[in-house]
């Protein structure tokens, strides 16, 4: 039997990326690839389980029946993403327990946008309607992923998004269409709301450090820029339906590029929150390790039954 070298494996290895075939958990894979899709999947887990915090701190509050029911659908939509994305993490040679002690510790890290606060529930509304359809524009192409269990994984998370995005805004758009207090809450949301929203897309293509290779290896399909100006393309028009205004004096349409031109991004804010000083990271790391703290006792029962189970059986 012939033993391959380690570069004639890398070369196959990019080869079937470069043919559009699925790299699958039992393929060889490169080292370096694998700890990337670690680190992508595991903080796209971390993000969804750490979004509910802001959202579910309006279910007692939401202004009726039909707004809790489906705010109530939406944050249990993004707890079953997390399960989905901590499965697919799980296929690359790391446990559950390891996930979670990264995001506990402060090693791994989750989206920065889950670090601001949802002041009123016009910020329910902002984030459906920005947030999340930043991160279906982010999300679409992971469904064309190189590795398998995350593409498919993200085919219904994607279909799932999307419908947030539609509920957020209508919640917007039923503001709007409200008194002039309600309509200046849904502005007020949307000034607080933008800039971090731009940021999810994460750094300019020249100071982004994973890009190059994760669009080598074909997980990433456009560039943080490009998808970035997608979204504004997209989310102007919306404003202008809702009436309310995007907060960037140099927002302008630009005939040349057929693009809008807008204003520079805090990146220093940026990075500020990612170091763990935003408004709320120290909030959301709290209550999700006192979270996974009181819920030991409901894993150790499923542990014990399965056990039981098992035993049975045997």
């Amino acid at each position: 039997m012939t033993t391959l070298t380690s570069e004639e494996l890398e070369r196959r290895f990019q080869e079937k990326i470069d043919e559009n075939q699925y790299i699958e958990p039992k393929d060889w894979m490169i080292e370096k690839y694998r700890q990337n899709m670690i680190r992508q999947i595991s903080q796209h887990a971390h993000s969804e389980v750490v979004g509910m915090l802001p959202e579910g701190n309006w279910i007692t509050r939401a202004p009726n029946l039909r707004r809790k029911v489906a705010l109530l659908a939406k944050i249990q939509d993004e707890a079953g993403h997390g399960l989905y994305l901590y499965s697919a993490a799980e296929t690359l040679g790391i446990t559950r327990e390891e996930l979670l002690e990264q995001l506990h510790s402060g090693k791994a890290k989750y989206s920065n946008i889950f670090n601001y606060p949802t002041l009123t529930w016009a910020d329910i509304g902002a984030v459906g309607w920005l947030v999340d359809g930043a991160a279906i524009i982010n999300q679409v192409m992971l469904q064309r992923a190189s590795y398998g269990p995350y593409a498919r994984a993200m085919v219904r998370i994607c279909r799932e998004e999307s419908f947030h995005q539609r509920q957020g805004f209508e919640i917007m758009l039923t503001l709007c269409r409200g008194n002039a207090e309600q309509k200046e809450m849904a502005q007020d949301a949307l000034n607080r709301w933008w800039w971090p929203s731009l940021m999810m897309f994460g750094p300019n293509d020249k100071d982004s450090p994973h890009s190059a290779e994760m669009a080598k290896w074909r997980v990433k399909r456009e560039t943080n820029d490009e998808l970035r100006q997608r979204f504004i393309d997209r989310v102007v028009p919306q404003a202008d339906f809702l009436g309310i205004k995007i907060p960037d004096s140099k927002l302008k349409w630009n005939e040349t590029s057929q693009h809008y031109d807008f204003g520079q991004i805090n990146w220093d804010e940026f990075y500020n929150v990612i170091k763990g000083n935003g408004p709320c990271n120290r909030e959301r790391l709290k209550a999700r390790i006192e979270a996974h703290e009181q819920g030991k006792w409901v894993r150790d029962a499923a542990t014990a039954y399965a056990n039981k189970r098992k035993n049975k059986a045997a």
